[in-house]
């Protein structure tokens, strides 16, 4: 699940032959085989997604939390997103093969043949929809199984290769581990899981597009239209002005189902998101030298941050601002 999303570790790298570096043809086979399926699953990307989950079930069971539950849970959302990985990687071997970025995937090196990538994402699947059915509940089950299903057929196969507007429609599956997360403790999706979900929802484009932006040479090697591919510099910073101002407002939105902690952060880290991105703007603007992969970065520790304290604030259970009117 994309939260998503891509969070850390993407700088540029050169391909790979299919046998790897020296030092991973040093290391035995079995050890080898493992890493190359973990990485499949993109660890990374993982990360933010759990993240998410987290805040979104300490707030729905806001004054107690149930360990065992949260564990479970995390983990049928690390299959299901390691899952739609997976997938997302056997789509994308080709172009995979092409973009310097992603061509050391154990696919586009030839690590792992293809057939046992396909075999190893669908297990993860329905492995993650049989876990939190049984941990947990039917609907979080579900869910899972949908952004699967959503990631690998809307935005990989439909989406991806096909308009501008892939990461902002196909971002949705990024946000689907906060409803995960509230399904799980509650049975039902709250208004305040839908908030969490269009605050990933309009955080995601920036976030992606300012990566783009990096190496818009790459996704145009391998025929993929990102916004920084197909439009200037200016007008994609602008878009991206434009999410950042919405996901900030998003965040505030949450504010009255939680305590003055999340208030402050929410404020604090939103008033940083801004900076950061209307610096940009403005540099292109003045027709600078920028470093998009800067705000690229900086965007996983604003959400981090903002989900953070969230999570802080329903552990601490203070009264909610809502219940002060």
């Amino acid at each position: 699940m994309r939260m998503g999303t891509r969070p850390r570790g993407h700088g540029l790298v050169s391909p790979a032959p299919a046998s790897g570096s020296p030092a991973e043809t040093n290391q035995p086979l079995v050890v080898r085989r493992m890493l190359a399926y973990l990485a499949l699953t993109k660890p990374r990307v993982i990360e933010l997604l759990l993240v998410a989950t987290i805040p979104s079930m300490l707030l729905a069971a806001r004054g107690s939390v149930d360990i065992v539950l949260v564990l479970s849970t995390l983990f049928g959302g690390w299959m299901g997103a390691a899952s739609a990985n997976t997938l997302n990687c056997v789509v994308d071997a080709d172009i995979d093969k092409v973009m310097k970025r992603t061509a050391r995937r154990p696919l586009a090196r030839e690590a792992v043949k293809t057939s046992h990538a396909l075999v190893f994402g669908l297990v993860l699947g329905v492995a993650s929809f049989a876990w939190l059915w049984w941990r947990a509940n039917l609907l979080s089950g579900l869910l899972v199984v949908a952004t699967i299903l959503f990631y690998v057929f809307v935005y990989t196969l439909g989406l991806k290769r096909r308009t501008s507007q892939n990461v902002v429609w196909g971002g949705a599956a990024g946000c689907m581990p906060v409803l995960v997360g509230w399904a799980a403790v509650t049975g039902s999706i709250g208004w305040q899981a839908l908030v969490m979900f269009a605050v990933i929802f309009f955080w995601t484009p920036p976030h992606t597009w300012a990566l783009a932006m990096r190496y818009k040479e790459d996704y145009a090697a391998a025929g993929v239209p990102m916004l920084p591919v197909v439009a200037t510099e200016q007008a994609v910073t602008k878009q991206i002005v434009i999410y950042t101002w919405l996901t900030v407002l998003a965040t505030f939105a949450l504010i009255p189902a939680a305590g003055v902690i999340y208030a402050a952060v929410a404020i604090a880290a939103g008033a940083w998101f801004l900076l950061m991105a209307h610096q940009l703007y403005a540099g292109v603007r003045r027709g600078e030298s920028v470093k998009p992969l800067r705000l690229f970065l900086q965007s996983n520790n604003y959400l981090a941050v903002v989900f953070v304290g969230l999570a802080v604030d329903s552990v601490l259970g203070f009264s909610t601002v809502g219940s002060w009117f």
